[in-house]
């Protein structure tokens, strides 16, 4: 299987300048939040931890809650990529939001979910009002690759979907909802491998069917049928809904259901899967049920599924039409469509020559006992029962970064006299008229 040579690479660029500095401690009434350049050096105490300056090179990414920069780790020289989390403080919601995701992103050990490497030095609490976190540093994105002229075989697409689904599965077995699930957050190297990132709208899963939960997620031409019918509750399974999206999305080159607001989003639903039975749309409101009722009666037609690319074989659009299901609860899973035979070629091409978790001898390939992994226990949101304000949460954040640093590498932090510094801290995330449009709200 060729390799994915297309997209925007994002380790071009040159090497970032970098230098050692001993630990800058702050105090109210200082104006340099961050480290100060190695001139400043003899000025410190020498029994203090030194620290590695780390400078912005390039932009590569950003989104509703975060920016991303690739950066040069001083320690060794790789390449990583840095996201920046802006205005993190600003009310209590926002605060609860990004230690969610700071603590995820820390929890995560799967080759198919990205995770937190490091997070930058926090400055003195009283300047604290960003994070900085450092992940592996991937070449492209689905959506990248898709849009691409790069020819995508059906091993492409098979191998793709396995990893999707393994990750997947794995963030479904810690009880986490990822909720925004889009090729554009499938990051993709050019061997193929890929991981899942972005847990901006990620959450663990709710039990309780009478807490609501928000519909302001998910991009809306991935967003299952129960949000857009403005279920107040809903599963894991809103994921699986994602993934079929993509999937077709892969087998056609194309966006499956491509809609100019969540009406007409609801309405490519059904012509593709016919009008709803009431017991599918039994957590839909009363206003998206009388929208449908009202409508004529419409009659599946999946079988055009068929004429998506040549690639659209009967195994693809069996499983394709299982992720696209309009009741959630008769969605299949993660764990049942990595078992189907669709996907067998797509797990030994990933086992035989791309994980991490089977290795080749003199003798031959030994293969890992359990290829989709899950983990146990699940991620623990308890922390967020008792934040109760913004300075709680902000002295709490600051002391867990301190406590993830110990015993590990040299810290690090921004270079403030770097070129790029000053591009990179007034940098912003993207803003409303950006970003997609928001669930309907039904009279």
């Amino acid at each position: 299987m060729a390799a994915y040579n297309g997209g925007s690479s994002a380790v071009a660029g040159s090497a970032a300048a970098v230098h050692t500095v001993q630990q800058h401690t702050s105090t109210p009434g200082q104006q340099q939040p961050y480290f100060p350049p190695s001139r400043r050096r003899q000025k410190q105490p020498p029994q203090q931890q030194p620290q590695l300056d780390i400078e912005p090179d390039r932009p590569i990414g950003y989104g509703a809650f975060g920016v991303v920069w690739s950066v040069t780790d001083p320690r060794d020289g790789k390449r990583v990529a840095l996201k920046k989390m802006p205005n993190v403080f600003q009310n209590l919601v926002s605060c609860k939001r990004v230690f969610r995701e700071l603590k995820m992103l820390c929890f995560f050990k799967h080759e198919n979910v990205l995770s937190a490497l490091d997070i930058l030095q926090p400055p003195h609490i009283d300047y604290f009002e960003e994070i900085y976190v450092v992940t592996e540093l991937m070449q492209s994105d689905l959506h990248k690759i898709i849009v691409s002229p790069q020819p995508l075989s059906s091993d492409h697409a098979k191998v793709f979907l396995y990893q999707i689904l393994r990750g997947l599965k794995y963030l479904h077995s810690a009880g986490i909802l990822h909720r925004d699930i889009k090729p554009g957050n499938l990051l993709v190297n050019s061997n193929c491998v890929l991981k899942i990132c972005d847990f901006g709208l990620a959450r663990v899963e709710e039990s309780d069917e009478a807490r609501h939960m928000t519909q302001e997620v998910v991009t809306q031409y991935y967003r299952a049928p129960e949000i857009l019918m403005g279920s107040r509750h809903y599963s894991n399974s809103i994921d699986i809904w994602s993934v079929g999206c993509i999937f077709a999305e892969l087998l056609g080159r194309r966006i499956l259901f491509q809609a100019q607001s969540p009406i007409q989003q609801l309405d490519l639903i059904t012509d593709l899967l016919g009008t709803p039975s009431m017991e599918a749309m039994r957590t839909a409101c009363e206003g998206a049920r009388a929208h449908i009722l009202r409508g004529p009666h419409k009659q599946p037609s999946l079988p055009v599924l068929y004429t998506l690319s040549s690639q659209a074989t009967h195994e693809a659009v069996h499983l394709l039409c299982r992720m696209l299901v309009f009741d959630p609860s008769k969605r299949i899973s993660a764990k049942d469509a990595l078992a189907h035979p669709y996907l067998d070629e797509g797990r030994l091409r990933y086992h035989t020559c791309m994980c991490k978790c089977c290795y080749t001898t003199s003798s031959g390939r030994v293969y890992t006992s359990d290829f989709e992994p899950v983990t146990n226990p699940k991620f623990d949101d308890g922390f967020e029962k008792n934040l109760s304000s913004v300075r709680q949460v902000k002295e709490i954040i600051h002391q867990f970064i301190l406590e993830q640093q110990k015993g590990s590498r040299v810290p690090l932090c921004i270079n403030p006299q770097s070129a790029a510094f000053k591009s990179f801290i007034s940098s912003t995330v993207a803003q409303p008229s950006e970003m997609p449009p928001s669930p309907l709200v039904w009279e």
